[in-house]
């Protein structure tokens, strides 16, 4: 007989309370070095705000008109700046300090297990689980499956598949793939902000594939994400769909920089393994917003880029900078190399601009600003208990 979902929730900065219910705080999609993230979203995530969106593109328009092309930031990509340590004792302090609990941590970078299969090597975190943040091609568009937990004797042979399934290489259907992730039983398949057009395609024809999706292969899905980078807005409509596709929900703070995610679980078991069982086989849930999701998106996008531009001389060499961090891909070979590689003076002009811009944001002057300029909350919030 099929399970009914059960998703609660709890806003934490109406009600900080944790029930004695619950023993232990899940931390869920959270990315570490090891994740690629084109600088394409800079023109898109940059267009609106006050100052910062007009003076790159200016730099654009310069940088068009000395070379005679405009700047492709989609042949650049950053890596967040958090090793796997550092992002899992990230994640597992907020619990700790927030809800009085045990953390349980499952770090997903985009088509690679690096993250969790090394923290494993070290005692402390032995039990980490092998997780990873899935890109299924679909149509004109892609979706992003979180993969949690992954048989540590399998998960390299696993991934390999994955990543040819990605990279349209694959002899395996996305069916067979599923069903062999579903054979294992402690895996837990998550369906990552599934109404995030990430391709551009349009948001109609987006949701249309969205259903599609569903139609064809949600028997294989065990949950769906409120994503802690997305709107509200957008969360509302996966909370709908969950009710529609009897499907519970599950939190995914989707973390890039150094704020802890924005969205948890509470679980009422103590392992990973346990909590797997919760959600999978008996549909239950209790998501958590926490403070930081009541932030304005916007700043909050603009605070990780910040972290993203940030020196870490705590961190081991070769990561120490924004240029050992971001790289420029070869348009003819495609072989990646650090900014620090290519330009010693830093890069070019529009890149200097950005960088500048960014480290604005750490004065607190400009970071109030841009608070009251950019908050949205009036618009997403005010139907908050309605939409639950």
């Amino acid at each position: 007989m099929p399970v009914t979902a059960q998703t609660t929730f709890q806003f934490f900065w109406h009600e900080h309370s944790v029930s004695k219910q619950f023993r232990a705080g899940v931390s869920l999609h959270s990315h570490t070095m090891y994740s690629e993230e084109s600088l394409d979203m800079v023109p898109r995530y940059t267009a609106r705000v006050p100052y910062l969106g007009s003076a790159i593109r200016r730099e654009e328009a310069k940088y068009s008109a000395r070379n005679a092309k405009d700047f492709d930031f989609g042949h650049a990509f950053w890596t967040p700046p958090l090793a796997p340590r550092q992002a899992y004792r990230l994640e597992e302090k907020q619990i700790q300090r927030k809800f009085e609990l045990p953390a349980l941590v499952s770090l997903t970078d985009h088509d690679d297990i690096q993250a969790g299969t090394l923290l494993r090597v070290l005692d402390r975190f032995r039990k980490a689980p092998i997780s990873t943040e899935w890109t299924i091609p679909f149509g004109p568009t892609f979706f992003h499956l979180g993969v949690h937990n992954l048989p540590a004797g399998e998960a390299g042979a696993i991934m390999d598949r994955l990543a040819r399934y990605t990279a349209g290489e694959a002899t395996d259907s996305l069916g067979e793939l599923l069903h062999v992730l579903n054979g294992y039983a402690d895996v837990l398949l998550v369906l990552n902000h599934p109404y995030w057009d990430e391709k551009g395609i349009g948001a109609a024809e987006h949701e249309q594939l969205l259903f599609r999706l569903i139609q064809e292969h949600g028997k294989f899905f065990h949950a769906l994400e409120l994503n802690g980078l997305r709107s509200w807005r957008e969360n509302r409509q996966v909370i709908r769909l969950g009710r529609e596709s009897n499907l519970p929900l599950i939190s995914g703070g989707d973390r890039h920089g150094r704020e802890p995610n924005a969205i948890l679980n509470l679980a009422r078991s103590a392992t990973f393994v346990e909590f797997i069982q919760e959600v999978r086989y008996e549909g239950f849930s209790h998501v958590v917003f926490m403070p930081q999701y009541h932030e304005p998106l916007k700043l909050r996008v603009l605070q990780t880029m910040v972290d993203v531009v940030r020196d870490y001389p705590e961190n081991a060499p070769g990561r120490r900078t924004w240029a050992d961090r971001v790289f420029y891909r070869d348009p003819i070979t495609g072989a990646p190399s650090p900014i620090s590689q290519i330009w010693n003076d830093g890069g070019p002009r529009i890149v200097k601009h950005f960088i500048a811009a960014m480290r604005l944001l750490e004065w607190r002057g400009v970071r109030s600003a841009l608070r009251i300029a950019l908050d949205d909350k009036a618009t997403v919030w005010s139907d908050q208990q309605a939409a639950l």
